[in-house]
């Protein structure tokens, strides 16, 4: 049987959530990558809920031009200011088995560079 890119992708993720866990003080900041957009959302684990969320089909974000790697910059500044505004500073970081290169890496240095810790 061949092996998928889903199938793979699910097995790598299954491996990083077992180690990443959300809580109220330090969430989890699961990325997911389509082929139009990129979306984060920080996850508390504990009670299950999504505390903040951004995509690149936000209003200050849809309109900029670049391509998709400046556009999820441009999330990951956005989701760090929405979690420091609600007193957020540490996140875990969960990549959801996408390779941390490209629009993930890109991401996650426009989180750190907006003040996000992780």
């Amino acid at each position: 049987m061949a092996v998928t890119k889903e199938f793979r992708r699910n097995r790598i993720k299954q491996r990083i959530r077992k180690v990443v866990h959300g809580e109220a003080t330090s969430p989890r900041l699961s990325v997911f990558r389509s082929n139009k957009g990129i979306y984060v959302q920080l996850i508390d684990d504990v009670s299950g809920k999504t505390l903040i969320a951004a995509s690149s089909a936000d209003k200050g974000i849809a309109g900029t031009k670049g391509n998709k790697i400046d556009q999820a910059k441009l999330v990951g500044k956005a989701i760090a200011e929405k979690a420091t505004k609600a007193g957020i500073s540490t996140v875990r970081f969960d990549r959801n088995g996408y390779l941390y290169h490209g629009r993930v890496k890109s991401l996650a240095e426009g989180a750190r560079e907006a003040g996000l810790k992780f």
